[in-house]
């Protein structure tokens, strides 16, 4: 009985091993990041999930951005890990010429990684402020004096306030005349809901140095009051100031 590789053509059977290998090769050619399933790729499960659930080697990667023909950028970053024993500290430590020492980090690669460990060292370096508590008329009106005591138009601002009473930023509203302005509760709410605020203290001046609410303030107050009900946003207070002291309608009953 004849072999039954005898019977095929020598150059078919060159040609078809060359498919055979090319099919291999391509078989064996490893996904770039952009051909992984979405929820693999770094950067859209930083997106989806936040920086948190990321692995070290997953941050890097999106430092570095690219890999090289032979590694995707994921690879690359933990070989660069590896490098320093997965160990950051001392990896903040590297030169650049130490970075550059890894195959396929260039200058741009090495410069991106060092400068994000910097900023996250001066970042813990640097002691947070701790936030006022505005928890009555007279710490919201000694917050606000400055900005709203002694200056000749009216104006009106909002304190933003986390769940504690702790400050979160002090917003201007609207700047007017010597007469008045207008305070819109859209805008006031829209800041409050984009700070993730759960009160507020509204205030504005009265150049005048009259401490008597108009009856427009009395209005505009009960629509906020009315307004941060509906969307579990407490008003805590609405102040008038002026250059001698100031208004409080908490303190008069008149938050109702």
């Amino acid at each position: 009985m004849s072999n039954w590789y005898s019977t095929l053509p020598i150059a078919g059977s060159v040609a078809s091993l060359a498919r055979m290998g090319q099919k291999g090769e391509r078989s064996k050619r490893r996904l770039s990041i952009p051909e992984w399933d979405s929820s693999d790729r770094p950067r859209e499960r930083m997106l989806a999930h936040g920086s948190k659930a990321l692995s070290d080697a997953e941050l890097v990667a999106i430092l570095i951005r690219s890999g090289t023909p032979d590694q995707s950028a994921l690879e690359l970053s933990r070989q660069i890990l590896n490098a320093v024993g997965n160990d950051l500290n001392a990896l903040a430590v590297c030169t650049p010429a130490q970075l550059m020492k890894c195959k396929g980090v260039g200058e741009a690669k090495a410069l991106s990684i060092l400068a994000a460990l910097e900023l996250g060292m001066r970042r813990r370096a640097g002691a947070p402020q701790e936030r006022p508590r505005i928890g009555t008329s007279a710490q919201a009106y000694e917050e606000l004096r400055a900005k709203l005591a002694d200056i000749a138009i009216e104006e009106f601002w909002v304190l933003l306030l986390d769940r504690g009473m702790r400050l979160l930023k002090a917003q201007p509203i609207s700047k007017g005349g010597i007469h008045g302005t207008v305070a819109d509760p859209k805008v006031i709410f829209g800041h409050a809901l984009e700070k993730g605020a759960s009160c507020i203290v509204v205030a504005h001046n009265h150049p005048s140095g009259q401490l008597r609410p108009s009856e427009e303030d009395i209005r505009l107050t009960r629509k906020l009051v009315e307004g941060g009900r509906m969307l579990d946003i407490f008003v805590q207070d609405h102040l008038i100031i002026t250059a001698t002291g100031y208004y409080s309608f908490a303190d008069n009953g008149q938050l109702h």
